[in-house]
């Protein structure tokens, strides 16, 4: 789309903030105004419109408006009945990739206990969540009280911080992992690197995959969308 507007500007609203291009509230594409939870949210949106195109009659898209894309979502596709994907979310604990590990190589095993297994931990301590671990693909059933605490987690977060966990949690193929980064505990590119590190591990055995480093450059880059939303909420 072209650029339409000169400015972008900042200005409290009923429930939060808005940005104002050229002095009109922002919309989601369903005609209400956006409104962003925390200033500072609101101020990285503003920035995003006002660097978006170079300036009026510049080219930009909605790939350059990240923060603003998992806003609009959370506000206008979740937050009507976030139930739906407060459970998707959830569901993810029941195969969690940090509960899965190689039964060979042996390097592969031990690299996976070592970065994988604190995290695991981590989860009992800030969740309650105890998960079992297995080696190999064959489905490992988690305990019920596990999958109800790592639930009850997700449930806590508003609209806006699920649209966000709803980029972080397929991405890293891990609840545990996106939880961590939504708390604070962990970068959004660390969690990254803890979720590739088995084709990691394969690229030192047999060199790069140009194809599956492009691949996971795109989705680098919207964890990190995601994790830079879920810091401006807190």
């Amino acid at each position: 789309m072209k650029r339409f507007w000169d400015t972008a500007a900042i200005a409290p609203a009923a429930g939060g903030w808005q940005v104002l291009l050229d002095g009109k509230p922002m919309r989601v594409p369903g005609g209400a105004p956006l409104t962003l939870a925390t200033e500072r949210l609101a101020l990285a949106v503003e920035a995003e419109w006002q660097g978006a195109g170079g300036g009026k009659g510049g080219e930009t898209s909605f790939s350059d408006l990240p923060l603003t894309r998992i806003a609009g979502t959370g506000q206008e596709r979740i937050a009507p009945n976030p139930e739906p994907v407060v459970l998707e979310l959830a569901k993810y604990a029941e195969s969690d990739l940090l509960c899965y590990r190689a039964p060979s190589p042996p390097a592969l095993s031990r690299r996976q206990h070592e970065r994988w297994q604190p995290w695991l931990e981590w989860a009992e301590r800030r969740h309650g969540a105890r998960l079992a671990v297995t080696h190999g693909v064959t489905h490992v059933a988690q305990p019920t009280a596990a999958l109800a605490a790592l639930a009850g987690a997700v449930a806590g977060f508003a609209p806006p911080a699920l649209a966000a966990l709803g980029v972080a949690v397929p991405g890293l193929g891990s609840l545990v992992l996106a939880l961590a980064v939504a708390d604070g505990a962990l970068l959004p590119a660390d969690a990254h690197a803890l979720s590739i590190l088995d084709e990691l591990f394969q690229e030192e055995q047999w060199g790069l995959d140009d194809e599956a480093a492009a691949r996971r450059k795109n989705v680098a880059d919207d964890l990190a969308a995601a994790g830079r939303m879920l810091d401006l909420l807190r």
